[in-house]
Parts: C-alpha cells; structure tokens; sequence
C-alpha cells in the first residue's frame, strides 16, 4: 500500500472544508454580541420630547433676556444649557455651598419644584437695581433687602416661564426662599427629576439657573409636549377669515426713494434754500418703492390731484434692488 503526501495547497483546502462545515454556532462572526445595559437609562427623554423641550426654553430664554435686559437696562443673555433626567439627588449635589434656592410651586398639578440660582449674579443685578454699573462683587450671603430685591427678579423668571410653558398649561408660582437643609424636603432624593439648566451672561457676570421639575410633573409635561406640542392647531375658517381681513388693515412705512448717488462734500457745505443738487443719476432712472425697507417695485414719481403719487412700472422679484 503506497502512502500519499499532500501537497500545501490540499492541506489548505482540507483545513477551509472542516472549518466552512462547523455548526452554525461554533463559527465566531455568528456568535451574538453581549453588551451590559444601564438600567438607569430607563425612561429617558426621547430625541422628539427633547426637541420639543427645546423649542419651549429656548422662548422661554428669548422673553427673559428681553424683559430683564429692559429692566435692567444693561445686556443680559439668557441660553438653554441643558435638559435631562436626573435623580434629584445628583441635582443636589450640583448646587453650590453658597446659592439661591427657591421653591416654585406648579399649578394645576399642586406640585413644588426647585429653583437654584448660582448667588453670584445677585452683586451685579443688585447693584444695576439700586442704581449702579453693576459691578461685580463677593460671594456672600444675602441681607434681607437684597434677598427682598432678588425675589422679585425670581418672580419674572417665574412669570416668564409661564408665559413660556402655556402650551402645556402650566403656570410657575413663586413661594419662597428655602435653606439647603430643607431642599431635600421638597422632592425625594431618589425621584427621577426633569433638570433644566439655563447659561446667564452679564456685562461682568455669568453663573445658572436650574430648574428641577418631579417626577409627576415630568411625566404629564412630556405626555403634553408629544401630544399637543407638534400638533398644529388651526382655527376655524371664519377665525382665519377675520384674522386675513385685520391683517389687510395693517399699516406700513411706505418710501419712494432713488438709488444712492456719492456727492462731493463741497457741493454739501454751502447750500442754501432753492439751491439745484445735481445728482449722479440719469434722469430716467426710477425709484424704488420700498415697503418696510423692503424693495417690492420700480416706480415713477407723478402727482395726483393735491397729492404725490407713484406709479408702478415693474415689479421686483426679490432677486433685484
């Protein structure tokens, strides 16, 4: 009986028909992957309610820094930082050793949320208030008339916000100021919390203010946003008919104007009544009717009976003027 030797290339092919021919199982770009699951993810805010959380702070954000920019008089920028889903606790742990917390009492849920505000925008709002440049200052806490003062600038966050978050029917209602050691009391440290975080910039300051809504409060504002936040409402035709027609009666600034022309500064320095200023502007040249600003067609100047008028030779399509 002769022995036969493979060859390289046949112990190869030998080895590749064994392996194609392993259970199913046994082959290792099959075998499942494994990945450890965080069950403290649970429940967290979907990409759309983020979305529409969004879209709600950022009026919310838009309205405060005009109204407390006017009141303050100075510039005052109010932007969305964050929103997520914490356990209260960690929003405790987040608040600083020396701030302002309030409580925020939320109706119709008859629930309280809290309101921290890093103590260290209170100098220079203080300070713009009682009639100064608004400089920074200390951080430290407050008297009784600063704290008094600073209420009433929580008052408009409050205020603001409900004008804000109208959609979702809530209205934010100011209690009052609480001490660290009774925060706690508010909201049970192991609740799920919706925590909301908002930047201030001032002209020599900057600092948050967080929000912590509970659990049941969470839960029926994110039950609202998706439900009725992206639905569009439409109103009824005779509401719309008569929005159209009180539209039609709005007035706007209205200018006939010709097209920038350069003058010399010495044909400007000795003018006089019934003086002749010759423009670099062709005599055919039209004017632009301009509605607010807004170039909308060419005209020619005329007059009609006692009054001037203008007469409309082509319309712009807004890629001209």
């Amino acid at each position: 009986m002769t022995e036969k030797t493979l060859k390289q290339d046949e112990i190869d092919a030998l080895f590749e028909a064994a392996r194609s021919s392993a259970p199913e199982s046994m082959r290792p770009e099959m075998r499942a992957k494994v990945a450890p699951y965080n069950f403290s993810s649970a429940g967290q805010i979907s990409t759309e309610q983020l979305r529409a959380i969004s879209m709600l702070n950022d009026l919310f954000a838009r309205n405060l820094t005009h109204n407390l920019a006017a009141w303050l008089r100075t510039r005052f920028q109010v932007n969305l930082v964050s929103a997520e889903q914490i356990q209260f606790n960690e929003f405790l742990l987040r608040i600083p050793e020396i701030c302002y917390v309030a409580s925020v009492r939320l109706e119709p849920l008859d629930a309280l949320s809290v309101l921290q505000l890093d103590l260290g925008l209170a100098p220079p709002i203080i300070d713009l208030l009682l009639g100064g440049d608004g400089k920074d200052g200390p951080l430290r806490e407050l008297t009784d008339i600063e704290e008094s003062i600073l209420a009433s600038v929580v008052e408009i966050v409050c205020r603001e916000l409900t004008v804000a978050w109208q959609p979702v029917g809530l209205s934010f209602l100011f209690e009052r100021r609480q001490m660290q050691t009774q925060v706690a009391r508010i909201i049970s440290v192991a609740e799920k919390t919706l925590c909301l975080s908002f930047e201030i910039r001032m002209p020599h300051s900057s600092g948050l203010i967080n929000l912590a809504f509970p659990a049941v409060v969470a839960n029926t504002i994110l039950r609202r946003l998706t439900t009725d936040w992206g639905r569009r409402r439409r109103h009824a035709r005779e509401t719309r008919a008569r929005m159209a027609e009180l539209t039609r009666q709005i007035r706007f600034g209205g200018s006939l104007q010709l097209p920038p022309a350069r003058l010399a500064a010495g044909s400007l320095e000795q003018l006089q009544p019934g003086d002749v200023l010759r423009l670099d502007v062709g005599a055919s040249t039209l004017s632009e009717w301009r509605v607010a600003g807004q170039p909308l067609s060419l005209a020619q100047a005329m007059r009609h009976g006692a009054r001037r008028a203008a007469r409309i030779e082509r319309v712009l399509d807004g890629r001209e003027g």
